[in-house]
């Protein structure tokens, strides 16, 4: 053999696994790599914090004998948690701003990597705003001038946002969009609900009772207006960050108003209009922003027996409190589902910084409130660019997107830490998949979820942010298999039952 390797004549030869550099008389190294399975019982996805494997496919499989491993994970699929709808993004006028500032076919590209169930990631779950937000173009909203016969999409609608949330929906039919406004048109706003003056501000301001009719309107005008335009709407919130007054365009709407609302306006004309739209109450943080008033606003809503038959359920952000807050809202409201719609990474946590946010944001995010319930999860914008826009003055100016994409060529893309998160539960975890019980390996390093989806295939994801590789069996009860997670790394699996 060595004969045969001292006279190869290409600079690199392949043998048995082996990749042996040649010189012209004698070998000067010899390395061992890997071989890389191309087929196998379990597909797996791989990514790294170093990305040295990014977003990497393989197959591993199946263990012949008994499993004897020290290390394993056991599927129960007797124990069933809640379904999932799906994970994503969310596509703001900033964000769909700089996918068309792309050329076509690297948008095209980009978007079937990320939405295709098929050829891509398979992201599933979309938020997008009703009016405009602080990642808008502008402050504007669909009925700027008095009256709701004034009401009409807008240029971000029809210009930016739409045609983009086409172009994927020919990439993914199926996927799911949720629909949040940040701030109802000024003439409908009160400074507050005892004097009642008029509140002519994008920011702050209460609903006036006197509007609630014509404000529900306006979402049933919105969602109609949209499927006009192919496109149907899953779900909505009937205010984001209800407790935070202090945002580009917002609007304060305590627990008792949100209850109120919905009750006697928007519940019952979506009913009228023959609408399946799903409401969530809430749309804020684990911790109500500390106003003791109003903690457990969902739970709070559903009280009123009337009130909660509108609603499907509760949405949470994370920018205060912990995750375990929806674990102790499911077992308040058990028959309420749960959805998580809105995280950001930016300057403040080394959001860039792949190596520290990607576990951590496992942990927390993606798998952290799936383990408390979430029937969803959804990140903040989709695509921001090098300068961390285009934003609106009081929003956010320190946000990154799940990717960046460089100014200079608005073609070069950073993928960050959400756009692995939501990727590795997207891939292998499908809408319709139920959350199954899993255990057997206690190490705090090591976070993980089991699903079994509609067509019978198994997924785990699992994340191990240990500074060393973990060798993991996995356990479904009938076959099992051993893998080697490498250390600041997560991985996806799916194989069939």
């Amino acid at each position: 053999m060595m004969n045969r390797i001292r006279n190869c004549i290409l600079s690199t030869a392949v043998l048995a696994g082996v990749v042996i550099a040649c010189g012209s008389d004698s070998v000067k190294d010899v390395v061992v790599v890997p071989e890389v399975p191309t087929s196998g019982d379990v597909l797996l996805y791989t990514t790294t914090g170093s990305l040295s494997q990014d977003f990497k496919k393989g197959y591993v499989s199946f263990s012949k004998g008994s499993n004897m491993a020290p290390k394993s994970i056991k599927l129960d699929e007797n124990v069933k948690y809640q379904s999932i709808d799906g994970f994503g993004s969310a596509v703001t006028g900033s964000a769909a701003y700089n996918l068309l500032k792309m050329n076509a076919a690297d948008r095209s590209k980009f978007l079937k990597e990320t939405f295709s169930p098929t050829e891509g990631m398979g992201q599933s779950y979309i938020r997008i705003a009703i009016g405009c937000s602080d990642f808008s173009l502008s402050e504007y909203t669909l009925a700027d001038e008095p009256g709701i016969a004034n009401f009409a999409l807008q240029e971000e609608e029809l210009k930016y946002v739409i045609p983009v949330l086409k172009e994927i929906l020919a990439i993914n039919p199926t996927l799911k969009i949720m629909g949040s406004p940040w701030t109802p048109p000024r003439w409908m706003k009160v400074n507050n609900l005892t004097d009642l003056q008029a509140h002519n501000s994008w920011t702050g301001g209460h609903l006036n009772p006197t509007y609630y009719q014509d404000y529900a309107t306006y979402f049933v005008k919105w969602i109609e207006a949209m499927k006009s335009e192919g496109i149907s709407i899953y779900s909505i919130t009937p205010q984001n960050e209800p407790l935070n007054a202090g945002n580009s365009a917002s609007l304060l709407m305590h627990w008792s108003e949100q209850q109120a609302f919905v009750k006697t306006a928007l519940g019952p004309k979506l009913k009228a209009a023959g609408l399946t739209t799903k409401i969530y109450a809430f749309d804020h943080n684990y911790n109500y922003d500390n106003m003791a008033s109003q903690e457990d606003y969902p739970v709070k809503i559903f009280q009123d027996a009337a009130a909660a038959a509108y609603f499907a359920g509760s949405a949470y952000h994370n920018y205060g409190g912990d995750k375990a807050e929806l674990l102790d809202i499911h077992q308040k409201a058990p028959n309420k589902e749960i959805v998580f719609t809105e995280t950001s990474i930016g300057t403040w946590n080394d959001g860039n910084n792949l190596s520290k946010r990607l576990t951590e944001d496992m942990k927390e995010v993606a798998l952290g409130t799936v383990n408390n319930w979430s029937k969803g999860v959804i990140v903040w914008n989709l695509m921001l660019d090098s300068d961390r826009g285009p934003n609106r003055d009081g929003g956010c100016q320190t946000c990154y997107g799940a990717v960046d994409i460089n100014k200079s060529d608005y073609k070069t893309i950073r993928k960050n830490s959400h756009y692995y998160i939501i990727g590795h539960m997207s891939a292998v975890v499908k809408p319709g998949a139920i959350r199954i019980g899993s255990q057997g390996v206690n190490d705090s390093n090591l976070v993980y979820a089991a699903f079994k989806n509609t067509d019978g295939t198994y997924a785990l994801v699992l994340s191990n942010a240990a500074g060393s590789e973990s060798k993991i069996t996995i356990d479904d009860g009938k076959n099992h298999f051993t893998y080697a997670i490498p250390a600041n790394a997560v991985v996806s699996y799916s194989w069939k039952k």
